[in-house]
């Protein structure tokens, strides 16, 4: 499978840096969707294990930062990251308990269905090297441009009345 960005270049591009900079590989990348691979899920040192161990509602953390890659590699190319905040998930499905008993690498599709400068909904999938599907489901994400610069959602422009 060919490799378009390695972590290094990923991580240049996304607003996570070190150990929480999941993302390993992007595969595919076009105007609607990006495909990565990563075996983060299998390291000790990952920073969202617990005792418990890579619980299987990290994949949605592993399929924001596929959307943030997929954003950064449609954004201009001087573009620096642009940072966002899930505002919903919706209709996730769990198949797996836990991610970091799953042998080889995680695949991360994310596929944007809708979205403005603002805000963008995408669809996600994480699957297993037998393209078994491990968790699924759709998020909505509130892009920086619609935040002031604490991170809360900013007034909307108002005309002047006459």
């Amino acid at each position: 499978m060919t490799i378009l960005l390695n972590a290094a270049e990923i991580a240049a591009r996304v607003p996570h840096h070190g150990t929480m900079c999941l993302l390993h590989a992007l595969h595919e990348s076009s105007d609607t969707h990006v495909l990565c691979s990563t075996t983060s899920h299998r390291s000790s040192g990952n920073p969202l294990r617990s005792a418990s161990g890579l619980l299987s509602c990290n994949a949605i953390e592993y399929a924001a930062q596929a959307m943030a890659l997929h954003g950064a590699m449609t954004a201009a190319a001087d573009a620096p990251p642009q940072g966002g905040r899930l505002a919903s998930v919706r209709g996730v499905k769990l198949h797996t308990q836990r991610l970091d008993t799953i042998e080889g690498r995680l695949f991360v599709h994310a596929e944007r269905l809708a979205g403005d400068a603002g805000q963008a909904m995408y669809q996600f999938a994480l699957r297993d090297e037998r393209r078994n599907t491990l968790a699924q489901g759709r998020a909505t994400v509130l892009l920086n441009s619609l935040q002031d610069s604490r991170g809360r959602p900013s007034a909307p422009q108002q005309e002047n009345a006459k």
